[in-house]
C-alpha cells in the first residue's frame, strides 16, 4: 500500500449538504477500495490564484491516505466525471514527505486547541 496525498477544490456555488455529499461520495469510494484515510482537512472556501470555469475561489478539501497504487486511476476519473470538481491533484508521498505531512498534521492539532 502506497501512501497518497490528494487535493481537490469543488465549485464554490454548491450548498454546505451538496459539499458534504460530494466529499463523503469520494471518501466512501476510497474506503471501498480498500483505503486506510490517515488524515481529511476541510480548508474552506479560498480564493484562487486565477478563475477557473469563471469562479474565483472554491472550497478546498485534502485527503491523507493509503491505497494499492492500482486504485488511483479509477479514483481520478470519479473526479473528472464529477461537474463539482474544479480541479484535483494527487500525489503519492515518499517516506520523507509521510513524515512531514505528520508533523503538519501535529501542528494544526496543537494551533486548534
Amino acid at each position: 500500500m502506497n501512501h497518497y496525498e490528494t487535493v481537490f477544490i469543488l465549485n464554490p456555488v454548491l450548498s454546505e449538504t451538496q459539499i458534504k455529499e460530494t466529499v463523503k461520495k469520494f471518501e466512501d469510494y476510497l474506503l471501498s477500495k480498500g483505503a486506510e484515510m490517515i488524515s481529511k482537512e476541510d480548508w474552506g472556501l479560498k480564493k484562487l490564484a486565477y478563475p477557473i470555469e469563471k469562479k474565483k475561489s472554491g472550497f478546498y478539501h485534502l485527503f491523507e491516505y493509503k491505497v494499492a497504487g492500482d486504485a488511483i486511476a479509477p479514483f481520478e476519473l470519479e473526479f473528472r466525471r464529477d461537474d463539482s470538481v474544479m480541479r484535483y491533484l494527487t500525489v503519492k508521498l515518499d517516506k520523507h514527505a509521510a513524515a512531514w505531512a505528520e508533523k503538519r498534521r501535529e501542528r494544526v492539532k496543537s494551533a486548534k486547541k
